[in-house]
């Protein structure tokens, strides 16, 4: 993010441009995105397996633990969704293409960075448990970030070299000498404090012959930053050749911005320096290009957002928002982190994107099983009348249902068109979608998912969601999943249940310590080392499955929450799983594994009964014996249209479906693991 070069640039100039401070006693406010990215890939997490909720949740606690001892009170700002103007899509797209390389080079073993799919969703739940006060910005934070941080006076935390040319009263720390794990005491005291160093704009200025700070905006756009990347741009830099300065090895690294610095220092302001840019540009260029370069440096002025409203009041007023019709439900739900970004993608671009996934790349992406969940979502999405005039929207496809998602196809990225679901009439109004009654909200929920309220009334609370979703996906999944991915998958949702018994020791000691038996076993099973590659049949399975768990936790939000929003950070574990896979192929069975708590054991067997009334038979049978049913499915299913929400699929017990399985018991149903597929 930022301006290409800028950040390595002052870093190498660190003794120059930052000052040593010690953090205590202050409100700071924290770039959310830059934050949660920094803690999952500075961590040592794991990111071939689909993400390490747990050990993520358990950074980003540390983290917040660490400014409270220092009396250092966070204001965390998260990005919504995509900017109305849409001037950011190629910049995203390109980052897109990335992600899916990215994702290629760690699924064959190589390195790369690729956030995990629910990363914010766990983040932002730990920030609820935790207490730390946030909001999610409509769109691209950054303007607002630092707007906020003036009105408070106080100093931003982030990554972005966008916060360099930002005029910051108390300045920008930069997270990566941020030493939030090194707290510190002070002299003679019992006061914390936290190692950082700040960003000083007006160094920076000083250092290139005291030029005015207002160039600063003109600079960042002609290096180029997410907001332009203009080829013309190129033919100015090429005619003028900015000088460098004193050449050094880092004037090398850094020809760029040593020379647009140096060259912009000799103008007194943005309009001179702005004409001379022109001068260089052939003329019937000249107008459309100043327009560009003027628009793209306001977004370095102050915001018109207030977000101390927000955090005073628990509302505030954003212009984008203003006149669109938007249900002012809704927008207290985005700005609250209940509604996710996607939601507001899809509903004022009638555009999102899917984010790839560690999976197969010769595979149809993960996110195509989701589609109907998705679907459901833009048919409730889709009832919001445009204002007349609106350019943004009048971009949008001439059909009033058509969305458009960027999603992989290989190894890059395709725009497709889906429709919306038609819906029943009550759900036509998204603005009284909140007043249905609880029953009305859950009767979609449950339709969409294909499972009867019947099976979920034995399953706790937290895993009524999970396990409505994985009814659905063991009937959607589009990559043969095998019994053992099944299993386990459920046997990693025990996580949490275990975790909150072990850490409730009166009730430990009631049960006679199986349960940290069982939770330390898993443990074990985590920490293993991976075999020789990522199996990339089980990645791709379990892509599918987070695919359908994100789109069932948006569609519950948007209803919201008929079922109870599950605990993210000890739902699953990739490392986990993949390792149960590995186990219960070889020697491990369930039974082995359960044997000390009998409790989770009986939770277990409640969540596998639930599932296998969903699962098609051909999961429980041998190779070979299913080829016949297989083919009747698939004729069915192709008879059945695709944008229709249907009804759940019958509920039947397992031994009225197929009475040659009915007896069977979960340890039994592990003999066959081995050659076991769902078709």
């Amino acid at each position: 993010m930022g301006i290409r070069g800028l950040m390595s640039f002052v870093e190498d100039h660190s003794n120059e441009f930052f000052t040593d401070l010690k953090l205590r006693d202050t409100k700071i406010i924290i770039d959310g995105y830059a934050l949660f990215h920094r803690l999952c890939f500075n961590s040592n997490l794991e990111l071939r397996y689909g993400g390490d909720y747990d050990s993520f949740a358990d950074v980003v606690q540390k983290f917040f633990e660490a400014l409270f001892v220092c009396k250092i009170c966070p204001y965390v700002v998260l990005d919504g969704g995509c900017d109305i103007s849409d001037k950011k899509l190629k910049t995203l797209k390109d980052r897109a293409r990335e992600k899916i390389q990215m994702a290629h080079s760690l699924s064959v073993g190589g390195g790369g960075c690729v956030c995990p799919l629910l990363i914010r969703e766990v983040f932002i739940q730990v920030l609820i448990k935790l207490q730390v006060c946030f909001v999610q910005c409509f769109s691209e934070a950054d303007r607002d970030i630092m707007t906020l941080a003036n009105h408070w006076n106080c100093p931003v935390l982030s990554s972005d070299s966008d916060f360099c040319i930002f005029d910051l009263k108390s300045g920008f720390c930069p997270l990566n000498s941020f030493q939030w794990r090194n707290v510190n005491t002070v002299k003679g005291t019992r006061d914390r404090y936290i190692p950082a160093k700040c960003f000083s704009l007006d160094a920076l200025c000083r250092h290139f012959g005291h030029m005015n700070k207002a160039l600063l905006p003109l600079f960042a756009v002609l290096c180029g930053n997410d907001h332009i990347n203009l080829p013309i741009v190129e033919t100015f830099l090429s005619q003028v050749r900015p000088p460098l300065g004193a050449p050094s090895s880092k004037g090398r690294r850094h020809h760029r911005v040593l020379g647009l610095l140096n060259w912009l220092s000799c103008f007194a302001d943005p309009t001179e320096a702005l004409d001379n840019v022109l001068k260089h540009l052939p003329k019937k260029s000249r107008a459309s290009v100043e327009e560009l370069l003027c628009c793209s440096m306001e977004e370095y002025l102050q915001s018109q957002v207030r977000l101390q409203d927000f955090f005073q009041r628990g509302t505030y007023s954003c212009p984008d928002t203003l006149n669109r019709g938007f249900p002012p439900w809704v927008l207290v739900a985005l700005a609250r982190g209940q509604l996710s970004p996607f939601v507001s993608d899809a509903l004022v671009l009638r555009r999102t994107i899917l984010h790839t996934q560690v999976e197969n790349m010769q595979r149809i992406n993960a996110h195509r099983v989701s589609l109907p969940i998705r679907q459901v979502i833009y048919g409730l999405l889709a009832n919001v009348s445009p204002p007349s005039g609106d350019m943004a929207w009048n971009r949008q496809p001439l059909q009033p249902r058509a969305f458009s998602e960027v999603e992989r196809i290989n190894k890059n990225i395709k725009t497709s068109v889906v429709d919306a679901a038609e819906l029943p009439k009550d759900y036509s109004d998204l603005s009284r979608l909140t007043e249905l009654s609880l029953a009305r909200r859950q009767m979609l929920l449950l339709e969409t998912l294909k499972v009867k309220q019947a099976m979920l009334d034995p399953i706790p609370p937290a895993l009524k969601l999970p396990i409505a979703v994985s009814c659905y996906w063991v009937q959607h999944s589009e990559v043969k999943a095998k019994l053992q991915h099944l299993q386990a998958l459920l046997l990693g949702m025990l996580l949490g249940p275990l975790h909150t018994t072990i850490n409730s020791p009166e009730e430990e000691a009631l049960r006679g310590g199986g349960a940290k038996m069982l939770y330390e076993e898993l443990q074990r099973v985590k920490a293993q080392p991976p075999g020789q590659g990522l199996d990339l049949d089980a990645a791709h399975v379990f892509c599918q499955w987070q695919s359908c768990l994100q789109m069932g936790l948006y569609l519950n939000q948007l209803l919201s929450s008929p079922l109870p929003e599950p605990d993210l950070p000890r739902l699953y574990s990739g490392r986990l799983v993949h390792g149960l896979c590995r186990q219960l192929l070889t020697a491990a069975s369930v039974e082995s594994l359960l044997g000390a708590c009998p409790e989770a054991q009986q939770l277990y067997e409640q969540l596998f009964n639930a599932m296998r009334s969903y699962a098609p038979a051909e999961l429980f049978l041998p190779k070979g014996k299913s080829t016949s049913k297989k083919k009747r499915q698939k004729k069915q299913g192709n008879s059945l249209s695709k944008n229709r929400v249907g009804t759940a699929l019958d509920a039947r017990g397992w031994h009225e479906r197929s009475n040659r399985f009915g007896p069977l018991m979960v340890g039994a149903l592990e003999e066959h693991t081995d050659g076991l597929e769902l078709g």
